[in-house]
């Protein structure tokens, strides 16, 4: 039996170099003991309880004087187990899991995970076009209100308020249509297997002109107060520099890999939904550097109110058909109506199994209850979410919940980055390289 702690530093991490011990108590001590030291390097902890981290990132710096030596990323502490609670719940069940990863594009979440269940089933071809064209418009303003909150505490961040305050201002317009047409502001589970959870509630499509009319004039608010400002230019031109070879060997994706001037947009190279019928074009910059990202998004709003307003257009015509699959064995929530208690099944639907049909209300029972089977097999659908390429790799055993759902997760890879863009930077640097990547911790943990 042994005695050693295996959890124990190793013996040189503490014989090697000047050991401080900080107890809050002795910071005049600490202070005097490096100031004699020839060593001028010092290591900081930057978070997890940042307000310039995006979220609960921790980021331990290794400084001389102003200057970053050695940047690493401690990731980890939002860490909820959702892709293992996925493989105790129903297919359908799993949306409500997923949707709460990265909690600023719950809409890309849902969505790469139940396209890889449809593929699964076989059932892509059958999805009907109105919910097709639904899933698109609420990708694409769940794109706008994610990148808005980029913008808005990246600014923050930097000083620029006034940013921050227009971001949040016009996300809460976005986050109002949500609220109009899932019911929720976040975490909506709305994209199902097979469609949609429900019908566009009456003017729903006049909301969403009236925005995207709203945002044509809001948008140039952003470019006035930050294209061409020399103190925001300052602080972003030449921060975070990684060219396209090293985003390349790093697999990273989304506005990062843009900059680089590279035009890849799963949207166009690997089309799904529906994208290669919408007219839109690919936004890139030449920089390679955090002003690039920051213009890439910009611009990328722009599109995103393009598609939307195609998609309003070819939905106005389409009253009451259907937004979920003809199939009775994968459709579910059965038919939803508004009542005097809030939303339910509709009253038509519960005679028809409590009064009129034994076997309609054993087939309800079952498919709340159990869930439909998928046939066996792996899937793997990505889309382009705002941060990137985002992936859910699904398996199935036949069984009525998934054997595993793992996802590639855009923030996670992304975060690779922060070393090579803060390495020699100044410590104000740090912070805005993190800005331009963008990072959602809770998709990154999961």
């Amino acid at each position: 039996m042994t005695t050693t702690d295996p959890y124990a530093a190793a013996e040189s991490s503490t014989t090697e170099g000047r050991v401080y011990t900080v107890t809050g108590q002795d910071w005049d001590s600490l202070v005097t003991g490096v100031a004699e030291s020839d060593d001028n390097k010092v290591v900081v902890n930057m978070g997890p309880q940042h307000p310039s981290t995006h979220g609960v990132l921790r980021l331990i710096l290794e400084l001389e004087g102003e200057t970053v030596t050695e940047a690493r990323c401690g990731i980890g502490y939002l860490h909820t187990g959702i892709e293992k609670n996925m493989e105790f719940r129903s297919w359908t069940q799993g949306v409500t899991f997923c949707t709460r990863m990265d909690y600023l594009s719950p809409f890309h979440n849902e969505a790469t995970y139940v396209l890889g269940v449809e593929r699964l089933l076989d059932i892509q071809d059958d999805i009907p076009e109105k919910a097709r064209l639904i899933r698109v418009m609420m990708l694409e303003l769940n794109r706008i209100s994610s990148h808005l909150v980029a913008i808005a505490t990246g600014g923050m961040e930097l000083g620029a308020l006034t940013v921050m305050t227009i971001g949040f201002r016009e996300r809460e317009l976005v986050l109002d249509l949500f609220e109009t047409i899932t019911g929720l502001r976040m975490n909506h589970a709305y994209i199902r297997p097979g469609g949609v959870a429900q019908d566009l509630p009456q003017g729903a499509l006049d909301d969403v002109r009236e925005f995207s009319k709203l945002m044509r004039k809001r948008l140039p608010e952003y470019a006035a107060l930050c294209n061409a400002n020399p103190i925001f230019k300052g602080r972003l031109e030449g921060i975070g520099h990684l060219d396209l070879a090293g985003c390349l060997a790093l697999g990273l994706t989304g506005p990062v890999l843009r900059s680089t001037g590279y035009a890849w947009d799963l949207r166009r190279t690997q089309p799904y939904s529906g994208y290669d019928e919408f007219d839109f074009d690919v936004c890139t910059w030449d920089t390679a550097d955090a002003y690039g990202r920051f213009r890439i998004r910009l611009d990328e709003m722009w599109e995103s109110l393009r598609i939307v307003d195609q998609c309003v257009e070819r939905l106005d015509g389409m009253e009451g058909e259907p937004v979920m699959v003809g199939d009775k064995k994968i459709a579910w929530p059965s038919q939803l109506a508004i009542g005097s208690d809030g939303q339910g099944n509709s009253l038509d639907h519960i005679r028809h199994i409590m009064g009129e049909s034994m076997e309609a209300l054993i087939h309800h029972f079952k498919l709340v209850t159990e869930g439909f089977r998928v046939p066996p097999g792996q899937a793997y659908v990505p889309i382009e979410s705002p941060r990137g390429e985002l992936g859910a790799h699904v398996v199935s055993d036949g069984g009525t919940r998934p054997f595993r759902a793992h996802f590639r997760d855009p923030s996670f890879v992304n975060l690779q980055a922060t070393s090579v863009m803060a390495e020699g930077g100044q410590v104000a640097d740090v912070i805005v390289a993190i800005a331009s990547i963008d990072p959602v911790m809770g998709g990154v943990d999961r």
